[in-house]
Formats: structure tokens, C-alpha cells, sequence
């Protein structure tokens, strides 16, 4: 989160004055706003507000038929949750290498799909997009669903394309540490399957979703049980306010990457990158030949090496690993017989765990000025001599 501040707190307090906080048979109608607003900026006719880009991650899952016996492709390199959304949802996740833009291998998800393969999970990991054109080639070519994780890419683009246009579906995450926040956490789930769209948003509330106002409406599934990730009006105006500022923030967070780049002049080494004009910026990364040099660097400027970053790098998912499911055992989809096959390692993706820990990103601020600009290319400079 970049720039929160007086428009929220006075949305906030609209909010509590109303006295109406649920998201149903209001008068401010926060949320349904919210959700047309989002509509119109993708241009997709179906827009849910949730928790948590987890909450939208499972809930597409599931508005996609995905459950036991399915496989659901995921990165090597993406948060924890990624690969836990597919779990939820009773599915197995099978882990993809990375290639050199440390996103989705799309060679690699090719080695990976087998008979029980149902979507591809592209993680657009730190606003970089990944590439698209191959990996819906790809799920063209054998009719798999595409599930855009974007909770890392808010503002991101490819080939001209807001990211999470571009699949069957797509994840948002509004949480803190995002581009724009909901207030701590939200999410958002996007597509133009009308299908997908009503088991959803079933699923994502199903206690309320077809018992306060109309939200139902010509629908041809029948309710089911599911979860409770609705969120309310104090989340959804929060968000309102905070979509006004995001071009602007992408904007400057560009502007800066380019000052950065053009302080830093030649001689540094940058993983490629599948549309440099569609990356949001909110990074930039450093690649070295060895990973010596790169821990090196990160330790004197203080980089985040990508293979060094504990959930975010599948290793160190160990609920997945260790084939932990749920607390109870008859619940654990790892131990469903439809599930018996999955296999999982710590080294399992030697190849993207060697790339990751050749890279270092350093974090870019749309509001630093020149100066803090330059100061920081001459500290970079330093560190790499």
C-alpha cells in the first residue's frame, strides 16, 4: 500500500454514519459500486468482492468444476496460498518451473500436464506479467482453464491487457502489502463466465448469497454450502478510493523504475522481461552469474533475493511437502485415493531454485524524488563493485 490517507477516512466515516455496514439493502451500496466500478475498468461482466486473493483463488477453483482427482498447474515461485487455493478446493497442485523472468515456465507447464490436468495457475509475481500468449496457447491446445493469479500485479499489463483480462478467470489481492489496499485485506475475483460467476459467488457466501437482496438473480445454480468471504462496506469503500489512485501510483512507480534504471547507466544485468512496458514497476531486479555475487549485493543494499523468501518459493511450502490437507483426515485431500499419486520434494525444481537465488529485487516508491533516486543508483554502484 502507497497512498492511503483523507478520501479513505472519509469514506470510512460515510460508512459508519449510515449505520449500515452489511453489504446488502443499504442506501450507500459501497460494495455493489465497487464491484460496477471494477466491471467497467476490466471490461468483464462479472466482479466479486472478497477477503482475500485466496478467498478469490478457491472460490474460482471451484466456480471452475475443479475438486478431487484434478490437477491445477502452479509456479514454483508465487505465495503459499497459490498452491493451498488449489488444495481447498480439493485438487492437487503440480508445481511448474520458473524460467529466466522468474515467472511460469510455459515449456515446463507443458511437461506437466497429464490427463487429470484441469487449469493453469500463471502468478504474476511482483507486477511482472508472465506470459500469456504462450500459456493460453497452451490451455487452448488442451482445453484447461486459465486462473490469472494478479494479486501481485494491480495495474499490470500484457500486450496492451490489464492482467487478469486475459484467462478464464483472475485473482486480486487488496491485502497491505499490495499496490492498493482494502483497509488490511480483500479480494477480488474477475471473469466473463457466467457459470463460473454464480458457483463462485455461491460458494464465496454461502450462508447470506441467496437469502439478502437480489443477488441471485436469473441464476441457474442452485445454492450449496460453502464459505463465508463476503466482505462488508467498510472494506468495499476503502477500495473505492483506492482505485481512483492506482493509475496514478503505476504511473510514478514507472516513471521511477525509468530514473532508477537511467541513473544507474550500463553495466547491469536485468532478467528478461515478457512485456516491459506492461510491468507495473513495483520492483526492480538484478540478475548476477553467480549466487555468490547476488548475496553479495543483497547483502550490502538490502535486495530481496526471490530464492531466499520462505513461503513465496515452493520449498518451503511444507504443508504442501509434508501432504498436509486439513486438520481432519477425512477432510485432507492428500488423502483421498483420488489424490494418492501426487509426489512432492524439496529439489523437485532445481532450475527455478537456481534462478531465483541469482536474482535481487529492490522495492521502487512512485514518491521518492530525484534525489532519494540518485542516492540510491550510487549505493547500488557501490554495492556491485
Amino acid at each position: 500500500m502507497f497512498r492511503i490517507g483523507k478520501e479513505e477516512i472519509d469514506a470510512v466515516a460515510r460508512v459508519i454514519e449510515s449505520k449500515e455496514l452489511f453489504k446488502c439493502n443499504n442506501a450507500l451500496k459501497e460494495t455493489e459500486n465497487c464491484e460496477k466500478d471494477m466491471r467497467e475498468r476490466f471490461g468483464l461482466s462479472h466482479a466479486v468482492l472478497m477477503t482475500s486473493g485466496y478467498a478469490a483463488l478457491e472460490s474460482a477453483l471451484v466456480g471452475m468444476g475443479i475438486g478431487p482427482g484434478d490437477e491445477v498447474i502452479v509456479p514454483a515461485y508465487t505465495y503459499i496460498a497459490t498452491a493451498m487455493a488449489v488444495v481447498g478446493a480439493g485438487a492437487m497442485p503440480v508445481i511448474a518451473e520458473v524460467d529466466e523472468t522468474l515467472m511460469i515456465d510455459p515449456e515446463d507447464i507443458e511437461n506437466k500436464i497429464t490427463e487429470r490436468t484441469k487449469a493453469i495457475i500463471p502468478v504474476h509475481m511482483m507486477g511482472y506479467p508472465c506470459n500469456m500468449k504462450a500459456i493460453m496457447e497452451i490451455a487452448k491446445k488442451h482445453n484447461l482453464f486459465v486462473l490469472e493469479d494478479a494479486c501481485q500485479a494491480n495495474g499490470a499489463k500484457f500486450d496492451g491487457k490489464l492482467l487478469g483480462t486475459i484467462g478464464d478467470a483472475a485473482a486480486l489481492s487488496f491485502n497491505y502489502f499490495k499496490i492498493i489496499s482494502a483497509g488490511g485485506e480483500g479480494g477480488a475475483l474477475l471473469t466473463d463466465n457466467k457459470e463460473l460467476f454464480e458457483k463462485a459467488l455461491i460458494y464465496h457466501d454461502s450462508s447470506a448469497v441467496a437469502y439478502f437482496g437480489d443477488q441471485m438473480r436469473d441464476f441457474s445454480t442452485e445454492p450449496f454450502c460453502g464459505r463465508e468471504y463476503r466482505v462488508g462496506e467498510v472494506t468495499s469503500a476503502i477500495l473505492r478510493q483506492q482505485f481512483k489512485k492506482l493509475d496514478g501510483i503505476v504511473a510514478d512507480l514507472r516513471k521511477n523504475k525509468a530514473l532508477l534504471k537511467e541513473a544507474l547507466g550500463d553495466g547491469f544485468d536485468y532478467p528478461p522481461c515478457n512485456d516491459d512496458e506492461g510491468d507495473s514497476a513495483i520492483a526492480i531486479t538484478f540478475r548476477f552469474d553467480t549466487v555468490e555475487k547476488c548475496q553479495a549485493f543483497a547483502d550490502k543494499i538490502g535486495a530481496i533475493i526471490p530464492g531466499f523468501t520462505g513461503k513465496h518459493v515452493y520449498n518451503d511450502w511444507k504443508p504442501i511437502l509434508e501432504k498436509r490437507g486439513a486438520a481432519h483426515p477425512l477432510m485432507d485431500p492428500f488423502k483421498m485415493e483420488c489424490n494418492k499419486n501426487a509426489q512432492y520434494s524439496e529439489d523437485m525444481c532445481q532450475k527455478s531454485l537456481e534462478i531465483m537465488k541469482r536474482c535481487a529485487h529492490i522495492n521502487i516508491d512512485p514518491d521518492w524524488t530525484q534525489d532519494e533516486i540518485n542516492a540510491l543508483a550510487d549505493r547500488i554502484k557501490e554495492a556491485v563493485k
